[in-house]
Protein backbone atom coordinates (compact mmCIF):
# COMPACT_ATOMS: atom_id res chain seq x y z
CA UNK A 1 0.00 0.00 0.00
CA UNK A 2 2.78 2.39 0.97
CA UNK A 3 4.08 1.87 -2.65
CA UNK A 4 1.36 3.74 -4.49
CA UNK A 5 1.39 6.54 -1.94
CA UNK A 6 4.08 8.23 -3.94
CA UNK A 7 2.66 8.17 -7.52
CA UNK A 8 -0.94 9.77 -5.69
CA UNK A 9 0.97 12.31 -3.98
CA UNK A 10 3.31 12.81 -7.59
CA UNK A 11 -0.11 13.23 -9.26
CA UNK A 12 -1.72 15.62 -6.98
CA UNK A 13 1.38 17.57 -7.48
CA UNK A 14 1.22 17.07 -11.14
CA UNK A 15 -2.43 18.29 -11.14
CA UNK A 16 -1.82 21.51 -8.83
CA UNK A 17 0.93 22.47 -10.86
CA UNK A 18 -1.47 21.99 -14.07
CA UNK A 19 -3.71 24.48 -11.77
CA UNK A 20 -1.85 26.86 -11.20
CA UNK A 21 -0.76 27.22 -14.62
CA UNK A 22 -4.50 27.61 -15.53
CA UNK A 23 -4.76 30.14 -12.77
CA UNK A 24 -1.65 31.97 -14.36
CA UNK A 25 -3.59 32.04 -17.91
CA UNK A 26 -6.46 33.60 -16.23
CA UNK A 27 -4.65 36.64 -14.80
CA UNK A 28 -3.04 36.98 -18.79
CA UNK A 29 -6.63 36.98 -19.97
CA UNK A 30 -8.17 39.24 -17.54
CA UNK A 31 -4.87 41.46 -18.12
CA UNK A 32 -5.24 41.34 -22.06
CA UNK A 33 -9.22 42.19 -21.78
CA UNK A 34 -8.43 45.50 -18.93
CA UNK A 35 -5.09 46.13 -21.57
CA UNK A 36 -7.53 45.97 -24.25
CA UNK A 37 -9.65 48.75 -22.70
CA UNK A 38 -7.04 50.99 -21.30
CA UNK A 39 -4.71 50.73 -24.61
CA UNK A 40 -2.76 54.47 -24.60
CA UNK A 41 -2.41 53.39 -21.01
CA UNK A 42 -0.65 50.10 -22.10
CA UNK A 43 1.18 51.85 -24.09
CA UNK A 44 2.45 54.56 -21.84
CA UNK A 45 3.33 52.19 -19.06
CA UNK A 46 5.25 49.81 -21.51
CA UNK A 47 7.39 52.61 -23.09
CA UNK A 48 8.00 53.77 -19.61
CA UNK A 49 8.80 50.11 -18.80
CA UNK A 50 10.92 49.48 -21.76
CA UNK A 51 12.93 53.27 -20.57
CA UNK A 52 13.83 51.63 -16.86
CA UNK A 53 15.08 48.55 -18.23
CA UNK A 54 17.77 50.28 -20.75
CA UNK A 55 18.66 52.62 -17.56
CA UNK A 56 18.99 49.66 -15.28
CA UNK A 57 20.60 47.45 -18.07
CA UNK A 58 22.65 49.87 -18.84
CA UNK A 59 23.94 50.52 -14.54
CA UNK A 60 24.04 46.85 -14.75
CA UNK A 61 26.26 46.91 -18.03
CA UNK A 62 29.00 49.43 -16.91
CA UNK A 63 29.18 47.82 -13.96
CA UNK A 64 30.26 44.74 -15.18
CA UNK A 65 32.33 46.94 -16.73
CA UNK A 66 34.01 48.60 -14.59
CA UNK A 67 34.79 45.62 -12.69
CA UNK A 68 36.11 43.60 -16.15
CA UNK A 69 38.85 46.91 -16.87
CA UNK A 70 41.83 44.55 -17.74
CA UNK A 71 40.07 42.87 -20.49
CA UNK A 72 39.39 44.24 -23.68
CA UNK A 73 35.79 43.48 -23.23
CA UNK A 74 36.33 47.29 -21.07
CA UNK A 75 35.69 49.90 -24.07
CA UNK A 76 33.19 47.75 -25.37
CA UNK A 77 31.39 47.21 -22.60
CA UNK A 78 31.51 50.86 -21.55
CA UNK A 79 30.51 52.11 -24.88
CA UNK A 80 27.09 49.54 -24.96
CA UNK A 81 26.45 50.44 -21.31
CA UNK A 82 26.56 54.15 -22.28
CA UNK A 83 24.41 53.74 -25.38
CA UNK A 84 21.62 51.71 -22.71
CA UNK A 85 21.81 54.26 -20.08
CA UNK A 86 20.98 57.19 -22.65
CA UNK A 87 18.37 55.49 -24.82
CA UNK A 88 16.49 54.54 -21.37
CA UNK A 89 16.94 58.34 -20.48
CA UNK A 90 15.57 59.30 -23.79
CA UNK A 91 12.19 56.92 -23.75
CA UNK A 92 11.73 57.82 -19.77
CA UNK A 93 12.58 61.35 -20.90
CA UNK A 94 10.12 61.23 -23.71
CA UNK A 95 7.54 58.13 -23.60
CA UNK A 96 4.92 59.54 -26.15
CA UNK A 97 7.48 59.79 -29.25
CA UNK A 98 9.18 56.37 -28.38
CA UNK A 99 5.56 55.23 -28.74
CA UNK A 100 5.43 57.05 -32.06
CA UNK A 101 8.97 55.80 -33.30
CA UNK A 102 8.40 52.63 -32.36
CA UNK A 103 4.97 52.27 -34.12
CA UNK A 104 6.24 53.77 -37.19
CA UNK A 105 8.62 50.45 -37.38
CA UNK A 106 6.15 48.56 -36.66
CA UNK A 107 4.42 49.80 -39.67
CA UNK A 108 7.22 49.72 -41.70
CA UNK A 109 7.80 46.04 -40.61
CA UNK A 110 4.47 45.04 -41.64
CA UNK A 111 4.52 46.55 -44.80
CA UNK A 112 7.83 44.97 -45.97
CA UNK A 113 6.75 41.70 -44.10
CA UNK A 114 3.41 41.91 -46.30
CA UNK A 115 5.16 42.67 -49.85
CA UNK A 116 7.71 40.31 -49.36
CA UNK A 117 4.81 37.23 -48.32
CA UNK A 118 2.59 38.60 -50.94
CA UNK A 119 5.50 38.54 -53.55
CA UNK A 120 7.30 35.38 -51.80
CA UNK A 121 4.07 33.37 -52.69
CA UNK A 122 2.99 34.46 -56.04
CA UNK A 123 6.52 33.61 -57.20
CA UNK A 124 7.01 30.27 -55.11
CA UNK A 125 3.64 29.10 -55.27
CA UNK A 126 4.55 26.65 -52.57
CA UNK A 127 2.24 24.13 -50.97
CA UNK A 128 1.21 26.84 -48.45
CA UNK A 129 -0.08 29.35 -51.43
CA UNK A 130 -3.10 30.25 -49.99
CA UNK A 131 -2.57 30.98 -46.43
CA UNK A 132 0.80 32.60 -47.33
CA UNK A 133 -0.84 34.96 -49.58
CA UNK A 134 -3.83 35.85 -47.36
CA UNK A 135 -1.31 36.48 -44.58
CA UNK A 136 0.83 38.91 -46.75
CA UNK A 137 -2.25 40.47 -47.35
CA UNK A 138 -3.00 40.92 -43.75
CA UNK A 139 0.31 42.20 -43.16
CA UNK A 140 0.09 45.03 -45.79
CA UNK A 141 -3.35 46.20 -44.62
CA UNK A 142 -2.52 46.26 -40.97
CA UNK A 143 0.46 47.68 -41.96
CA UNK A 144 -1.47 50.77 -44.12
CA UNK A 145 -3.67 51.23 -41.24
CA UNK A 146 -1.47 51.92 -38.91
CA UNK A 147 0.38 53.85 -40.77
CA UNK A 148 -2.32 55.57 -42.37
CA UNK A 149 -3.13 56.94 -39.16
CA UNK A 150 -0.23 57.71 -37.81
CA UNK A 151 1.19 59.29 -35.63
CA UNK A 152 -2.39 59.63 -33.62
CA UNK A 153 -1.78 55.42 -33.80
CA UNK A 154 0.70 55.17 -31.84
CA UNK A 155 -1.57 56.36 -28.99
CA UNK A 156 -2.91 52.59 -28.80
CA UNK A 157 -1.38 50.59 -31.09
CA UNK A 158 1.69 49.19 -29.12
CA UNK A 159 -0.82 48.70 -25.82
CA UNK A 160 -3.26 46.95 -28.33
CA UNK A 161 -0.51 44.84 -29.39
CA UNK A 162 1.13 43.72 -25.89
CA UNK A 163 -3.41 43.38 -24.62
CA UNK A 164 -3.91 41.03 -27.40
CA UNK A 165 -0.38 38.89 -26.65
CA UNK A 166 -1.29 38.95 -23.43
CA UNK A 167 -4.83 37.84 -24.05
CA UNK A 168 -3.51 34.73 -26.34
CA UNK A 169 -0.90 33.91 -24.20
CA UNK A 170 -3.10 33.44 -21.47
CA UNK A 171 -5.60 31.66 -23.50
CA UNK A 172 -2.64 29.46 -24.12
CA UNK A 173 -1.80 28.60 -20.55
CA UNK A 174 -5.37 27.53 -19.89
CA UNK A 175 -5.78 25.14 -22.64
CA UNK A 176 -2.06 23.81 -21.35
CA UNK A 177 -3.41 23.58 -17.79
CA UNK A 178 -6.60 22.04 -18.13
CA UNK A 179 -5.09 19.62 -21.12
CA UNK A 180 -2.26 18.83 -18.71
CA UNK A 181 -4.93 17.96 -15.42
CA UNK A 182 -6.60 15.98 -18.15
CA UNK A 183 -3.62 14.26 -19.26
CA UNK A 184 -2.14 13.25 -15.93
CA UNK A 185 -6.20 12.37 -14.69
CA UNK A 186 -6.05 9.80 -17.64
CA UNK A 187 -2.78 8.32 -16.90
CA UNK A 188 -3.11 8.16 -13.25
CA UNK A 189 -6.67 6.12 -13.94
CA UNK A 190 -5.02 3.98 -16.37
CA UNK A 191 -2.60 2.95 -13.87
CA UNK A 192 -4.70 2.47 -10.83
Amino acid sequence: MARFTKPRSETARMRRGFGWLAGLGVLLVVAGLVGLVYTAAVTLTSMLLFGWLLLIGGLVGLLHAVQARGTSFFWLGVIVAALNIAAGVVVIGHPHATAAALTMFAALLFLTGGLFRVVGSVVVRGPQFGWTLLLGVFYLLLGVLVLGSWPSSSQYVIGAFLSLALLFDGLGLIASGFGGRRIVSMVSDSTA
